[in-house]
């Protein structure tokens, strides 16, 4: 399993949301460099983000969630075109677990387990 893993549930309907674009991204100087993309499985679970044997490094990450895509496929006007979480890993040796819990008219994150 990858050191960063991703969750997206869909309040609006109580299930998780598949196919939700998603990007992994690492801050490097000034600029964001990408380091994996893919959509959500059936699950709504984005857990091979890291996936190849690539490993961990401290820094601020950013994962980008393409919910105008999302919603649109659903036929569902909503009002973030995006969801972008940023967030620093200091400790290398951790699994970094960060959900997003998304409905057409507001989100929320935390750390997960």
């Amino acid at each position: 399993m990858s050191a960063i893993t991703t969750h997206v549930l869909d309040t609006s309907v109580g299930k998780p949301a598949a196919g939700v674009g998603v990007t992994l991204e690492k801050q490097e100087g000034g600029a964001w460099k990408t380091l994996a993309s893919g959509a959500t499985n059936a699950d709504g679970r984005a857990a091979e983000l890291l996936s190849g044997g690539a490993t961990l490094a401290a820094g601020t990450y950013r994962l980008r969630f393409d919910t105008a895509a999302y919603f649109r496929a659903r036929g569902v006007e909503s009002f973030y075109p995006h969801v972008e979480i940023v967030f620093h890993v200091k400790d290398t040796a951790q699994h970094y677990h960060v959900p997003l819990l998304l409905s057409p008219y507001g989100y929320s994150t935390y750390r997960g387990s």
